[in-house]
């Protein structure tokens, strides 16, 4: 059970750490993208491999939580609502670029890179400040 916990603890930590290494990517990408459209069509490709990080972060996550038997700590519940979080987070500013963003305006694109900083910002944070807490 031990050699278990110990593999699905190394599994969740390159999780996260790939899973920091997608923001810092989605961020560059915003960064050197000075076209709308052809920024869309990037995001459709890495908006799924974004979820689909963050949802193989959150089941090893529960799979860690099997292991300890179901233990509710702070750590877990600061985890889950981290995880909720990039959720929602990642929902939002695909569904700004997809519905609030009108690319006829020409500071259109300004105006969502702003909106998407703020989210990748917050999510980097939230990702980087649970990584300190675990490794402390």
């Amino acid at each position: 059970m031990e050699a278990l916990y110990s593999t699905g603890l190394e599994i969740h930590f390159v999780g996260v750490v790939v899973l920091m290494a997608v923001v810092m990517f989605n961020i560059i990408m915003l960064l050197l993208s000075h076209q709308i459209i052809r920024y869309a069509k990037r995001l459709r490709v890495a908006m799924p491999i974004s979820l689909s990080l963050i949802i193989i972060t959150i089941f090893t996550g529960i799979v860690m939580m099997a292991a300890k038997h179901l233990s509710f700590s702070l750590a877990n519940i600061a985890m889950i609502i981290v995880s909720i979080s990039f959720i929602v987070l990642e929902i939002k500013r695909y569904k700004i670029l997809k519905y609030e963003t009108d690319i006829k305006q020409e500071n259109a694109f300004t105006q969502y890179k702003k909106k998407a900083f703020r989210f990748l910002g917050i999510e980097l944070f939230l990702l980087m400040a649970m990584s300190v807490w675990m490794l402390l």
